[in-house]
């Protein structure tokens, strides 16, 4: 990797920047590293390059491509982040800075774990571009594994998949996730990892290039007869999703249908809803497998149309509809939300609203353990989008239930809530709400307190709190009843 490879890939997302501060960065930084070795020999200077080039990929902006190949420097040479404020300006060195606070994660102990995993949560507060550097950071160290001893490469590549991976995939930055757990997974189930990559790129590669040319073959006359400006690709399956696809439901390689999907890019909205209705004319859907995350995206900004067809031969085949702006967001999540939607200039406020919900529990919290537990609770679970019958969107982690929806509308509705309407028909306070269902609670204006049995099924942190709060106040009024009165 060389600094013209890095500025030519940032300039072809970005034509007509000024990328001088690159340049300048490189030489500050490689005078810096002077000497240094990576432990697989090549010169140190290699690995913030490497991460540099993998964000400008994930069309990170000027300032963070910049501070990624600066962002050791303070660390690992004795140059500071005064110099760099000096050289660079604020905006580069704060992003330095909070790299350099964030630190190196590693396994020392459960609670040294979690107080790190803290650090990681509350730098994604301050600026989200710092865990992008991160990103990239340790996607670099992990493609540099075999030069590190067996248990070194095991204890980096747990943490990745307990810390790193998730958190990319909630700001939708599913190029970066994948890799990261694909390469995991090749070093904690090193056979299991072989044996699925031999079957699924040597056994079935042939299968799959026939059956993605008798698809085109049938759908491009459609398409085309249909006046329409279109991209068909190929889309597979990344091993550690299958081999979790796999665990999960108890099933066979051979009985995982979405392992290999066609993705169709199209120009406009509209043309995602014409290509669907063309493939629908074409071939039988298959039930329950159409997602519309165009209308209702995922809590990570995704969007495209899905469907499942019963294709040539009657073999389930995925499509998945979208534009080329959708592709970009699908593949670098966040970060090519603000490269479109803020013209290539970081807005601190266009932060996904699970971001701000890790404020908001730091506030409350203040033992690491509880704060880490609420966090995965709360955040790091699936998320659904639900509504009120005024067609209010309420997102909420996945398997919630109307108590945890009426906690969400206000405290005051959660505690008096009697009864819930789904879809206009009468359901339970503990059944499990799905993604687009209108919900209506039903409120007894009298009830001062709500059931503690709810604690048993409830999903969010707000409404455990409050449960607990009024609880206790419960318990303290009807001992305050048992206990004589004196003058």
């Amino acid at each position: 990797m060389n600094i013209e490879r890095v500025i030519k890939k940032f300039s072809d997302n970005n034509p007509g920047v000024d990328t001088s501060v690159l340049k300048k960065a490189f030489i500050f930084a490689d005078e810096a590293h002077a000497g240094q070795l990576r432990k697989n020999g090549e010169p140190y200077i290699q690995h913030p390059l490497h991460t540099a080039y993998m964000l400008a990929e994930i069309r990170a902006d000027l300032a963070t491509v910049a501070a990624g190949i600066l962002h050791d420097v303070p660390e690992d040479t004795d140059r500071t982040i005064e110099e760099i404020t000096k050289e660079f300006g604020s905006e580069i060195a704060s992003l330095v800075k909070g790299i350099t606070k964030l630190g190196k994660i590693k396994y020392r102990g459960v609670e040294r774990y979690r107080e790190n995993l803290k650090k990681m949560f509350l730098a994604m507060t301050s600026d989200l571009r710092v865990i992008f550097i991160k990103f990239c950071d340790r996607l670099n160290n992990l493609r540099t594994l075999d030069a590190l001893p067996p248990e070194k490469k095991r204890r980096i590549a747990a943490e990745t998949l307990e810390i790193y991976a998730p958190i990319a995939g909630l700001l939708g930055i599913e190029r970066l996730k994948w890799q990261m757990e694909d390469i995991c997974f090749k070093y904690l189930y090193p056979e299991k990892f072989n044996e699925l990559e031999y079957r699924y790129e040597v056994e079935k590669k042939l299968e799959r290039q026939r059956f993605f040319k008798k698809v085109k073959e049938i759908l491009v006359p459609k398409l085309d007869q249909a006046n329409l400006k279109y991209k068909i690709e190929a889309r597979f399956k990344h091993l550690y999703s299958i081999f979790k696809k796999m665990q999960e439901k108890d099933r066979k390689f051979n009985e995982i249908y979405d392992v290999f999907a066609l993705r169709i890019i199209v120009p406009t909205v509209d043309d995602c809803y014409k290509v669907l209705g063309v493939i629908h004319s074409i071939w039988k859907p298959k039930p329950n497998r159409f997602k519309d995350y165009i209308a209702v995206p995922k809590p990570n900004g995704y969007r495209s149309l899905h469907t499942t067809i019963f294709g040539p031969e009657g073999k389930p085949t995925e499509f998945q509809i979208r534009t080329q702006e959708m592709h970009e967001e699908a593949l670098y999540g966040i970060a090519a939300h603000w490269y479109y939607k803020s013209k290539n200039k970081y807005d601190g406020y266009q932060q996904p609203k699970w971001v701000k919900e890790i404020t908001e529990i730091q506030k409350e919290v203040t033992n690491t353990s509880e704060f880490v537990k609420n966090i995965k609770m709360d955040i790091f679970r699936d998320r659904i989008f639900v509504f009120s019958p005024k067609g209010d969107v309420f997102e909420l982690p996945e398997k919630a239930t109307p108590i945890d929806f009426a906690y969400a509308i206000h405290g005051n509705i959660g505690n008096k809530a009697a009864g819930v309407l789904v879809n206009d028909k009468l359901g339970r306070l503990d059944q499990e709400l799905k993604n687009g269902d209108i919900v209506e609670i039903i409120v007894e204006k009298n009830r001062q307190y709500p059931n503690k049995d709810w604690l048993k099924f409830v999903k969010t942190k707000r409404a455990r709190d409050q449960i607990r709060q009024h609880a206790r106040k419960s318990r303290l009024e009807n001992i305050k009843k048992l206990i004589p009165f004196r003058e």
